[in-house]
């Protein structure tokens, strides 16, 4: 009989894969000009992501528009996450050395699937663990469902025993110094890939 961990990844791959095709499917047909030669998806010209407006730990309302002028790395997750999460936000600190003086234009952000559990002292302790210039955000049930819907994120809570986690597409999007949704940067890349890709994004601007 399988096990309740082997039904959670088989869901969990399930939900990553349509997620992904749907994120292919949106990008066809790009107005801007394409990203050659790169690790992850590319997504110039997608027709969703272009936004949010979602609370940070102090309690100030945040939206993509802060952002203008650095590159930002967005992750959905949450802080209970037993490997995904922390190893992309690994990743991101690995990337953002990896950069050098350019590491200081780029903004890792956080968005909680977990808003019940993730509140914004824990959030703030979690994200500042990796790198004290990364910022988590939430926001309500209602608005972490939104935000999930208009960049293609699937996220559900799964029961174990007493408690539950959460699965969840485990894809980092990155933004321009513009704010344009460029790139999907795959769970399973190397910092290196990534710090690739990156630098083609900001040469492309």
């Amino acid at each position: 009989m399988p096990s309740r961990f082997s039904s959670f990844r088989r869901s969990f791959l399930t939900a990553l894969c349509a997620t992904m095709l749907a994120v292919g499917l949106t990008a066809c047909g790009k107005s801007e000009a394409s990203l050659q030669d790169i690790h992850g998806i590319d997504l110039s010209g997608a027709s969703f992501g272009d936004g949010f407006q979602l609370k940070d730990p102090d309690g100030r309302v945040r939206t993509l528009e802060d952002f203008k002028g650095k590159v930002v790395l967005l992750f959905f997750g949450f802080t209970q996450c037993p490997d995904v999460c922390p190893t992309a936000l690994v990743n991101a600190a690995q990337i953002k050395s990896l950069l050098g003086k350019e590491g200081d234009q780029l903004q890792v952000i956080f968005i909680t699937v977990d808003p019940d559990r993730d509140t914004p002292e824990v959030l703030r302790e979690y994200t500042q663990a990796f790198d004290p210039s990364f910022l988590g955000l939430y926001g309500t049930e209602q608005e972490t469902a939104a935000v999930a819907k208009a960049y293609r994120v699937y996220y559900a809570k799964v029961p174990t025993g007493n408690s539950y986690t959460m699965e969840h597409t485990a894809l980092t999007y990155v933004f321009d110094r513009n704010g344009k949704l460029r790139i999907a940067l795959r769970h399973e890349q190397t910092p290196e890939q990534s710090a690739e890709d990156i630098r083609k994004v900001m040469a492309a601007e």
